[in-house]
């Protein structure tokens, strides 16, 4: 069982509710910000969902033996098939399920998100792009459209944005983690696109800066960038109110991208990130604006 489990079960004080509380803000994530503008009821939806997430994410990054981490994620599987039939036992669990029939959370979102982390255990190269979207659909797209359902979705055309965006966040995350991820042996940017710009992995993970390299990070940052204007134009105009968490999140990971690329893509040696400060205004200005700054 995971050591989670059993701290947040030993504090008897410890909510549910405080339990994903601490979660969601302890990671410091700029979708945090964009959840603080939410009605209660929604944010509490939202927060639980996020808790989830980076419980599975947690899982990847921080058990060091595979073994180890494939158990805790069948755990997982199998917490997750109890809980929607009524016997939830983690305290994120207990957070999420009352909130499921209102907004439309289903097992298979759920159980997406386990497999894609999954495959983190099994594959740290990608070949091509679409192979790289198929990771990025599980462990991002879906995300996103579990957050637009809790956001407020009206439309069925929402989906492809929620998915479109999704894949745009989850590509400046890997843009942005080159370092860390080479760290851990993983490089997310497809072998062919490294070919193309003559980048040898062993570059890579031994974090060395190049011309070509720089390069290649100006290819993937100019696509992740097409690919945040591609979802914003997918966006249907009856859902953009109700969706201004996520054009908050795009207006902070579009500023991140252009950060990376004002810095000249030096993300081997570090995790360029913006200041909390930062982030709110941004979300505060997109609140206010009702569309990405």
């Amino acid at each position: 069982m995971p050591h989670s489990v059993i701290s947040a079960c030993d504090n008897p004080r410890m909510t549910p509710e405080n339990y994903v509380q601490q979660k969601a803000a302890a990671s410091g994530s700029s979708f945090y910000y964009a959840f603080l503008f939410l009605p209660p009821e929604k944010r509490a939806a939202i927060t639980a969902f996020y808790a989830f997430c980076r419980e599975i994410d947690d899982v990847v990054d921080e058990v060091t033996d595979p073994g180890v981490a494939h158990t805790k994620l069948g755990w997982w599987q199998g917490e997750v098939s109890k809980s929607f039939t009524g016997n939830p036992t983690h305290p994120v669990m207990k957070a999420l399920m009352p909130m499921t029939a209102t907004y439309g959370i289903e097992a298979r979102h759920l159980q997406a998100v386990i497999e894609g982390c999954q495959m983190d255990l099994t594959q740290n190269r990608y070949l091509d792009f679409p192979a790289l979207q198929r990771y990025c659909h599980l462990v991002a797209g879906i995300v996103g459209e579990v957050a637009a359902r809790i956001f407020g979705q009206t439309d069925d055309a929402t989906t492809a944005y929620a998915h479109k965006l999704g894949l745009a966040f989850q590509l400046t995350n890997i843009i942005r983690d080159v370092g860390e991820d080479a760290m851990r042996g993983r490089i997310y940017l497809p072998v062919n696109e490294l070919q193309q710009f003559d980048v040898k992995a062993h570059e890579v993970l031994k974090r060395q800066y190049s011309d070509r390299f720089t390069a290649l990070m100006k290819f993937q940052t100019e696509r992740a960038l097409g690919l945040y204007d591609e979802a914003l134009a997918l966006l249907p105009a009856a859902d953009r109110r109700a969706q201004k968490p996520g054009l908050m999140m795009a207006s902070i990971y579009r500023t991140l991208l252009r950060e990376i690329a004002a810095d000249n893509y030096q993300v081997l040696h570090q995790r360029v990130s913006l200041t909390p400060l930062r982030k709110f205004w941004l979300a505060w200005k997109t609140q206010a604006l009702g569309k990405v700054v």
